[in-house]
């Protein structure tokens, strides 16, 4: 027997606030939830979901051992523009090779949000 996976289908954040977090995220994204409901909040992002969910306490720390990365056109436009939002820079923009763009930042609650441009990977 083996698993059949079918894609990446989800990335989840735990937030302090989740009435802040939606607004936040939403105004970061550009769009609304597909989903919002008082446990959860589901944004449908060019096919994949962002979902915030309400952390369990607060005194839990958070590493940051896992990235999302988010397809964007422009790593250095899409990292300043979550810097004006409120994120706090992590790993500044920058090129891991093959004309690879990455670069990440913490979302007010901690949570690692990262960007890539790479033109040798297309949905299409």
């Amino acid at each position: 027997m083996s698993i059949n996976l079918q894609g990446l289908r989800t990335a989840g954040y735990k937030v302090g606030n989740l009435a802040e977090a939606k607004v936040w995220y939403t105004k970061a994204l550009g769009i609304k939830p597909y989903f919002d409901e008082p446990f959860y909040v589901g944004f449908n992002v060019a096919g994949y979901e962002l979902g915030l969910q309400p952390e369990d306490s607060k005194d839990e720390p958070k590493t940051v051992n896992a990235v999302p990365y988010w397809g964007v056109d422009n790593v250095k436009a899409a990292y300043d523009e979550l810097l004006a939002l409120g994120a706090t820079p992590f790993e500044e923009p920058g090129d891991v090779g093959g004309d690879i763009m990455v670069a990440t930042v913490l979302d007010p609650w901690g949570n690692a949000f990262g960007l890539i441009y790479n033109p040798h990977f297309s949905l299409k």
